[in-house]
Order: C-alpha cells, then sequence, then structure tokens
C-alpha cells in the first residue's frame, strides 16, 4: 500500500467543544466532514483527537505525570464515546469504518510510542475498511500509564505504511503568523524562527498544542521526501479538497530544497 494510503486527522478542536468540562460532541460538524469524506475512494486512515473528551479528564488526574487508575478508566471510557459517535456519523455516510482504540494497539515508554500492534489495521486497509484511531491514554512501561495524542499516532502510523498524503484538519487556516496569516511551508531549515509564532493550545490541552503539533509532523517528515498539511477543516470543503490532492493550508516538510 506505499504511497497509496491517505492519513487524514480530524482535530479535537475540530469535532468537540474544547472549552468544555466535559465531552460535547459537534455532531452536525462531525456529520458534515463524514459526508466530505465519503466521497474519496481510496485507501485511508482516519485519526481523530480527545477535545474535552480526553483533555479534561486527564488533567484533572494529571495523568501527564502521574498513573491514576480511575483517571485511566474514565479517560479511556470518555475517548470510546467520541471515536463510536465518529465511527456511526462515517458508517452513516457510506464509510466503510471501524474504531481502532489506541490502548489496544500501542504500549510506550516514557510517553513515546515504543512497541505496536499493526496487523488488523493492515488487513482493515488491504479489505478496504477505513480503521479510525484517536488520541487515548495508553500503558506506559515507565509511567504506568501516558497518553498518545492523536498527533503522535498520525506520523507513527503514516511512517509505518509508508503513507502517500497526511493531512492534519485544525480548526485554524494553517499554521499562522504573528499577523495571523496562514504561514505556507515550514521545514527544519525555518522552523526555529518560525516556532516563536507558535503556541500551545488556548483551552485545556495535555499534548502540546500547535507547537507539538508541528514538531510531530517535522519529526517525521525529517530526512525523508514527505509532506504534511495543517488545514482548516471547519471551512465546508476543505477536507475534500485535501483529500482530491489540493495543496493546502501550511505545508510541512523537511527542508526548503
Amino acid at each position: 500500500m506505499s504511497g497509496n494510503l491517505t492519513i487524514l486527522k480530524l482535530g479535537g478542536s475540530v469535532i468537540t467543544d474544547k472549552n468544555a468540562d466535559e465531552g460535547v460532541a459537534l455532531k452536525e460538524e462531525i456529520s458534515r466532514l463524514a459526508k466530505e469524506i465519503s466521497s474519496y475512494k481510496g485507501q485511508m486512515i482516519i485519526v481523530h483527537g480527545a477535545g474535552s473528551f480526553g483533555h479534561p479528564l486527564a488533567h484533572r488526574y494529571s495523568l501527564v505525570d502521574n498513573f491514576d487508575a480511575e483517571g485511566l478508566v474514565l479517560t479511556h471510557r470518555s475517548v470510546k464515546i467520541l471515536n463510536s459517535i465518529v465511527v456511526d456519523a462515517l458508517n452513516e455516510s457510506g464509510v466503510k469504518s471501524v474504531g481502532v482504540h489506541s490502548m489496544d494497539c500501542f504500549t510506550t515508554t516514557d510517553g513515546r510510542i515504543s512497541s505496536s500492534f499493526l496487523d488488523p489495521i493492515r488487513i482493515m486497509i488491504e479489505k478496504g475498511i477505513v480503521p479510525v484511531l484517536h488520541g487515548d491514554v495508553v500503558m506506559d512501561s515507565t509511567k504506568g500509564v501516558s497518553i498518545v495524542s492523536g498527533d503522535q499516532v498520525l506520523p507513527y502510523l503514516a511512517l509505518a505504511f509508508g503513507a502517500g498524503r497526511i493531512g492534519l484538519g485544525s480548526a485554524e487556516d494553517g499554521v499562522l503568523d504573528e499577523n495571523g496569516n496562514p504561514i505556507p511551508l515550514i521545514t527544519n531549515d525555518n522552523f526555529d524562527y518560525i516556532k516563536a509564532c507558535l503556541g500551545g493550545s488556548a483551552c485545556t490541552d495535555v499534548t502540546g498544542g500547535m507547537l507539538g503539533k508541528v514538531r510531530e509532523l517535522l519529526d517525521m517528515c525529517h530526512g525523508r521526501s514527505m509532506t504534511s498539511y495543517i488545514f482548516n477543516a471547519k471551512v465546508a470543503g476543505n477536507v475534500l479538497n485535501f483529500l482530491n490532492g489540493e495543496e493546502i493550508g501550511t505545508a510541512i516538510s523537511d527542508s526548503l530544497e
């Protein structure tokens, strides 16, 4: 499947109300996105963020720094609910999709994915099923539990499966400069200059906000001929445009050359 696979991430700020203290899904937005995705007939993996279904609980139980069994159970249960909402909307729009929980296929060491079981995902793709993964709590060999964001899952899968097209749908028109305009291209060559423009999330976010997203994508493409795009998935038609091959939002690649 090398080169033929598209991986699309739907940010938690796009599909949930991230200002909410508990999980609030934006079901009309999710339905719209599912309809746009249904027009794409190629091989695909979808990853979505946890938004208000994961971040507030993870913050409340301090899961970034501590093991808490109750916090782990409640956070995982909450993000599973959001995943079911997304998967149901996709299937209602004709996208044959199945939820895959990151807790079930990844383990981490000190917060970074260190082992995985991806065979079911590979077979799903080969058989025309769209796996839908998500940000989640996972078991960690050093800390007991860690949070694996969709922003970490996306590049891991892109490298594992040799994805040809990679997109991250956010609530912004891309990565914005100090004047609020999208930066056309971010590379490892100009990142030190550009990162002064980047910050965390305005809402409760335990995974690093926009700066964290850019770092993950730059690490993914380092030394490789890979380009990813951060774009505004809240604008109707943008997801479909991305899936159809349009260069959209901010491109992330290894170098300016």
